[in-house]
């Protein structure tokens, strides 16, 4: 298993952070400025990125804005209490998740885990995938393959991050229904929904426009106001 990043100039923290995750069985490397995570974000060496989004010089979101460049790495950012503006910019630059400080390191490795599970399949040897039976999922022009976690827009393909796919395919399972955001948040994010949390609102989204920049004309996710979201199929 390949270890996991940690980027924050807070020294303290990440050894503290290091040091539980070790005892979780999980490997990891700290880098204390944006510039030196990045390039090791980019590297090809971790399975996961760790991104604090207050440092000095090159913050968390332009270092994150660097990563997306060129990488789907899995990113959990760690944001400041309260702070809105940052978490919803770090989720529309394609961060997976977020956790507000101060946070404890057992919260941080629920994340981990969390997100992990979703992106495991994505990392599978292909040979092994194409061997498992993956009926698709098919609803107005949409194709999915759960275990390929693999999606086409009419023969297109849609590239995803690992939680806009486990959004997608939640509500792809309940095509034609209305499904909270309560229920995505744990479908999707492996977590309970949080007070004034706009997590699935930005990744719905980003799914979105990533849809419209395909060519679609008539949106295939529809805004229930008060209940959630739901999948036309007709």
């Amino acid at each position: 298993m390949q270890p996991i990043l940690l980027v924050d100039d807070d020294r303290e923290l990440t050894e503290l952070l290091a040091t539980y995750l070790s005892a979780e069985g999980i490997a990891s490397e700290a880098a204390h400025d944006g510039q030196t995570g990045a390039a090791l974000a980019l590297s090809g060496r971790f399975q996961m990125v760790i991104l604090d989004v207050m440092m000095p010089g090159q913050n968390g979101i332009e270092t994150l804005r660097q990563i997306r460049q060129s990488s789907h790495i899995p990113v959990l950012m760690l944001t400041a209490k309260g702070d809105d503006i940052d978490r919803i910019i770090g989720l529309e630059l394609g961060a997976d998740d977020y956790v507000p400080k101060p946070c404890s390191p057992r919260e941080i490795l629920a994340r981990i885990r969390a997100i992990l599970r979703r992106t495991e399949a994505m990392s599978a040897d292909p040979s092994k995938l194409a061997s498992r039976p993956d009926a698709p999922l098919s609803y107005s022009g949409i194709m999915l393959w759960p275990s390929q976690r693999r999606v086409q827009w009419h023969s297109e393909e849609l590239e995803l991050t690992s939680t806009e796919f486990s959004l997608l395919e939640a509500l792809m399972a309940q095509a034609g229904s209305i499904v909270s955001k309560a229920q995505l948040s744990e479908l999707a994010l492996g977590r309970k929904l949080m007070r004034f949390d706009r997590s699935i609102d930005v990744h719905i989204s980003s799914i979105r426009q990533k849809l419209v920049a395909l060519g679609e004309q008539q949106p295939l996710i529809l805004t229930v106001r008060g209940q959630g979201y739901q999948l036309r199929v007709s």
